[in-house]
C-alpha cells in the first residue's frame, strides 16, 4: 500500500519518496521516519518510538532525531515555522498532519499480490536481500557481494507466491544491513534475507540466514564454500540451495503464523499455506483438509491463481491414489482447476506442473512432459517441476532423462515434501533396467520416507520381490494391506502407465505371485 498526500507519493514497498511522479532524494534514516508517521499518523508518535524504529532502540541524542525531522521536513516542502507536514508537539512527540489516501503500488496488479506488512499477518509474503557483507575479501573478489544478492533477487522473482523488494531499495541499506528494523520497517518486507561473505586462503565461503523481520527469529540459515577457481559454480550453487530452501522454509512459517491467528480473520495466502502444509502430508485426512483451506482461500479471493492449483493437486491425489470411489471425476476436476490457475497466472510454475500431471492421470505423457518442462522453465530451480519431468520420462523408458531429471530434483531438494517419489522413481527405472537388487534399495527408501502412501509400498514389494528378498517383500505386502486394504494391480497400473513392456510384464507378475 503506499500513501498520498498533497502532490506527493510515499510507496514503502519500492522504498521511494516522488513529487509529481518525480523521485525524491532522501537518506534511508529519513525516510524510515517519514513512513513511520505517516503509517502511525493517527496519533501522535514519541521520541522513544521514533528511536525504536529508526535507530533499533540504540541511544542517540536529541540533535540527530531534530537533525532527521528536520529533513524529513524539507523532503516534504516543509519547515519548522509551518509544520503544515510535521509538527512538534513540544515535549511529547511528532504528529502527521496532511489527510493521506491509500492507493495501490504502481506494479501491483491485483491486490491478493501486495506483500503483507512485516507487522500483520496475511498477505503475499514479501522478502528484502540485503547486500553481503564482506569480510577479508580482495579488491578483484568484492564485486561478489552485490552481484550474488542480484542473482538471488532474479532467481527469487520467479516464485509467483513471493514478492520480492527490488535491489534499487534493498541495496540503499549497504551501511545498515545489521539493522534489521530499519530495514524491515522501511521496506515493508516480512523476510530478510542477509549474507556474509568471506575470503579465507583460495577459498571463497557465504553464510546466509532467513530472519522472519516480526518474531525476529532466524528460521534458515546455511554455509556453503569452494576453492576461488569454481567461483562461477558456487554462485549457480548458491541460488540453486537458497531457492528451494525459501520454498519449503517460507511457506511452513508462514501456515505456522497463520495456525495462531484467528481463523476466523485469516485472508487467502494464509488459507493456502495451511493447505499447502496439509497436502504435503498425503492421506485422505489431510487431503480433505488441504481441500478445504484452498476453498476458503478462493472464497477469500476468487483470482488468487495458486489455491486454484492447490484445488487441482488435491482432486489429483484424489484420483491417483483412489482416495474417492468415482476418479474420473476427480481427474476432471484437477484438470478444470488446473485451467482456471493457467487463466489467471499462465506463468506460474505450480499451475504448470498441477497442468502437466493431470496428463498422467490420462496417460498422455508426452502432453504431460511439455506442461512439466515449461514449469522447469519458468523456473529452472524447482525441484518438484524435475521431478515430475522424471516421472514422465519413466512411464515411456527413457532412462537417461529421468535419472538426470530425478538428480536435479533431488540436489535441488534434498528434503522435499516428494522425496519418496523422487526414490520411487529411480527405483522404477531400476526394475526396467532389471537391476532388482539395486531397485529393492531405492524402494525401500521411498517407502520408508515420511509422506510415502501405498502405492510406493507396493514398488518396495515389486522390487524385493524380484529381487528375491522375499522375507522383506512379505513385509511391504502386510504395509500395503495396513495402508489400504483393497489394493489391487489395476490401482498399481493406473498410477504407474509405464509403456515399458518388459518390466510391466514382471511387475504385473511379482504382483499376482503376492495376492494384487
Amino acid at each position: 500500500m503506499a500513501w498520498s498526500f498533497d502532490t506527493y507519493r510515499l510507496d514503502p514497498e519500492r522504498f521511494q519518496l516522488s513529487c509529481r511522479n518525480e523521485p525524491v532524494r532522501v537518506e534511508p534514516q529519513v525516510l524510515s521516519l517519514l513512513i513511520h508517521l505517516v503509517r502511525n499518523r493517527d496519533h501522535m508518535v514519541t521520541k522513544d518510538e521514533i528511536i525504536a524504529a529508526v535507530w533499533q532502540g540504540e541511544a542517540v541524542s536529541d540533535a540527530s532525531i531534530s537533525s532527521r525531522i528536520r529533513s524529513a521536513r524539507q523532503a516534504v516542502g516543509d519547515d519548522g515555522v509551518r509544520q503544515g507536514v510535521i509538527r512538534t508537539v513540544h515535549g511529547r512527540g511528532f504528529r502527521f498532519v496532511p489527510e493521506v489516501s491509500n492507493s495501490s503500488p504502481a506494479h501491483a496488479t491485483a491486490e491478493a499480490y501486495l506483500p503483507a506488512q512485516p507487522d500483520r499477518p496475511g498477505g503475499r509474503p514479501s522478502i528484502a536481500v540485503l547486500p553481503f557483507q564482506q569480510l577479508g575479501m580482495l579488491p578483484e573478489l568484492a564485486i561478489l557481494g552485490d552481484a550474488i544478492p542480484h542473482e538471488i533477487i532474479e532467481a527469487l522473482s520467479r516464485l509467483r507466491w513471493l514478492a520480492v523488494i527490488a535491489r534499487g531499495s534493498t541495496f540503499r541499506f549497504r551501511k545498515v544491513t545489521s539493522d534489521l528494523d530499519l530495514v524491515s520497517t522501511a521496506l515493508a518486507a516480512r523476510y530478510v534475507l542477509s549474507g556474509v561473505i568471506e575470503n579465507p586462503g583460495r577459498t571463497i565461503a557465504v553464510t546466509l540466514e532467513l530472519t522472519d523481520s516480526s518474531s525476529r527469529e532466524i528460521i534458515w540459515a546455511d554455509r556453503l564454500a569452494a576453492p576461488v577457481d569454481e567461483v562461477g559454480d558456487l554462485r549457480a550453487r548458491i541460488v540453486a540451495h537458497l531457492v528451494s530452501a525459501l520454498e519449503a522454509h517460507i511457506p511452513y512459517n508462514e501456515a505456522r503464523i497463520a495456525r495462531l491467528s484467528d481463523p476466523t480473520g485469516l485472508d487467502a495466502w494464509a488459507n493456502y499455506h495451511i493447505g499447502l502444509g496439509h497436502l504435503y502430508r498425503f492421506t485422505a485426512a489431510d487431503n480433505a483438509l488441504a481441500k478445504r483451506c484452498f476453498e476458503r482461500a478462493i472464497g477469500a479471493d476468487p483470482r488468487l491463481a495458486r489455491a486454484h492449483a492447490g484445488l487441482s493437486f488435491t482432486s489429483f491425489l484424489e484420483a491417483f491414489l483412489r482416495l474417492t470411489p468415482d476418479p474420473a471425476s476427480a481427474s476432471r476436476d484437477a484438470r478444470r482447476h488446473a485451467e482456471r490457475a493457467l487463466e489467471l497466472d499462465p506463468l506460474d510454475p505450480f499451475a504448470n506442473f498441477t497442468m502437466g500431471r493431470t496428463f498422467w492421470l490420462s496417460d498422455e505423457p508426452d502432453i504431460a512432459s511439455d506442461w512439466l518442462g515449461r514449469a522447469t522453465a519458468l523456473n529452472p530451480n524447482y525441484a518438484q517441476g524435475f521431478y515430475a519431468s522424471a516421472f514422465t520420462a519413466m512411464l515411456t523408458g527413457n532412462a537417461p532423462v529421468s535419472l538426470a531429471a530425478l538428480d536435479t530434483a533431488l540436489n535441488l531438494s534434498p528434503l522435499d515434501p516428494l522425496l519418496y517419489g523422487i526414490h520411487g522413481v529411480r527405483a522404477q527405472i531400476l526394475i526396467q533396467q532389471e537391476d532388482h537388487e539395486a531397485a529393492a534399495g531405492w524402494a525401500d527408501r521411498a517407502a520408508t520416507t515420511p509422506g510415502a502412501h501405498y502405492l510406493i509400498a507396493m514398488i518396495a514389494l515389486v522390487a524385493n520381490g524380484l529381487a528375491e528378498r522375499h522375507e522383506q517383500a512379505a513385509r511391504w505386502r502386510q504395509m500395503i494391506r495396513k495402508l489400504k486394504p483393497d489394493a489391487t494391480a489395476a490401482d498399481y497400473f493406473a498410477a504407474f502407465p509405464t509403456r515399458e513392456t518388459k518390466s510391466r510384464a514382471r511387475i504385473a507378475a511379482e504382483l499376482r505371485r503376492h495376492g494384487f
